[in-house]
């Protein structure tokens, strides 16, 4: 059973944005590391500092370090020659 959800629904939204964010960010990193190489050795350092800020049982910061060292590390195999 499909349920109905109003558009502004915080849910829809939030899924929205992910749809949205993430090839644009994705796409924007890929152009510039292929400008500065360097950034992606930068992204990498920061890994460790992220932290999910949920305030619940679903906050997990390792799944979100985890996501990011995927994302890292795709962007590194599309640098490499």
């Amino acid at each position: 059973m499909i349920v109905a959800q109003a558009p502004s629904d915080p849910t829809i939204q939030a899924r929205r944005r992910e749809i949205v964010a993430e090839p644009l960010l994705f796409t924007t990193l890929r152009v510039l590391a292929g400008r500065h190489p360097d950034v992606i050795d930068a992204l990498e350092g920061s890994v460790d500092h992220l932290g999910d800020p949920g305030s619940d049982a679903t906050q997990d910061d390792e799944a979100v370090r985890d996501i990011a060292r995927r994302f890292v590390a795709s962007l590194k195999a599309e640098a490499r020659p």
